[in-house]
Formats: structure tokens, sequence, C-alpha cells
């Protein structure tokens, strides 16, 4: 049997190949992997949250971006694209171009069935090396399920998690609040 070898890229090779990629990827440690298209209602909670924090930070030095704005995590190497991240104060970008940050204030992932142990493990171990974040909030697609962490002193962070539609998540760090109806409004849920 004979193995395929790993083709490994330079970095400038990877940025180079997304300017003209149809499809997101990240990138760690020399290997780009691609990510897995989103669903009806994985777009649907990205847009309500979008919208939802642009307006309660309309008039405050905070902004809101979605998968389109990339992010390095320049302590580990990670090139990646949450679904939502909030920058406070001036945005740090790794070069001119801007599509890279690299001082996120908030990160929000939508869970998808493939990349839900991802999201909660080796990736947040990655973003936990940034010191600019602050929370970290995680939103399932396929049930009423958030999981919000806070960063804390000592480097510590702190898991408050509610499946319950009425509830309202305050994020400290950008002093918004996320209603879970706005959150999950006209996403149906799988039967």
């Amino acid at each position: 049997m004979s193995l395929q070898p790993k083709i490994r890229l330079t970095l400038e090779e990877y940025l180079a190949s997304e300017c003209k990629a149809e499809y997101k990827s990240e990138y760690f440690n020399g290997e780009m992997f691609a990510m897995a298209g989103a669903s009806e209602r994985h777009v649907l909670i990205v847009t309500n949250l979008v919208a939802e924090l642009r307006r309660q930070l309309k008039r405050r030095p905070c902004t809101v971006h979605s998968t389109v704005l990339r992010v390095r995590v320049s302590p580990t190497g990670l090139y990646t694209s949450p679904d939502v991240v909030v920058v406070c104060g001036q945005a740090q970008f790794a070069d001119d171009q801007k599509d890279t940050l690299l001082n996120p204030t908030l990160i929000v992932e939508v869970l998808s069935e493939p990349t839900k142990d991802y999201d909660r493990g080796g990736k947040f171990e990655h973003y936990r090396t940034l010191t600019s974040l602050s929370e970290y909030v995680l939103i399932d697609q396929d049930k009423y399920h958030v999981e919000h962490f806070v960063r804390q002193p000592e480097n510590r962070w702190l898991l408050s998690e509610t499946n319950l539609l009425a509830d309202t998540i305050h994020l400290s760090s950008i002093d918004c609040d996320l209603a879970l109806t706005e959150v999950y409004d006209k996403v149906e849920m799988p039967a």
C-alpha cells in the first residue's frame, strides 16, 4: 500500500489560494482544511446574530463581522474564519489587505455535526491563546442550546449554558444581550 504524501503549503501559498477560492478554509501547520458548507439553519443563526449585535453596537466603538473576515491566532499559527467576530477598539490586521484580524474580543461559532467537537475542543484551545479574546459562544443549530465561555482572572474560563428559548445571554465584554428568541428567530429545528 502506498501513502500519498501530504502537500505542505507555505502561509503565502495558503493566503494566495484563499483570495481565489470559492469556499473558506482553515490553515494550520502547513496544512489547509476545507470548511464545511452551511445549512439554512446555520446561515439564519449567523444572520440573526450579526443583525442583533450590529443593532446593539451601532453607536459604540465595536464592530461585528461574519465569516468573510479571517482571524489569525498568532500564538499557535491557526488561520480560521469564525461565524461571527466582534472587535472593540482599534482593529489590528495581519497586513494591508485587512482581511485577517488579530484581536477579536468575542468569537461565536454555530455548531454543526461534523465540527462541533473541534469547535468545543481543539479550536477553543487555539482561541484561548488570544489575549484579546474575552468571550466565546457556541450556538447549536440542531436544538435550542447555547454555551457561553467568559475569561476569568488567571486565564480561567467560566461556562454557562442554556437550552431555554426564553433566556437571554449577557455578553459582558461588549455589553450586549442576546435573547435566544432573536438568535433562533425563524429557525426551524429538525423533527
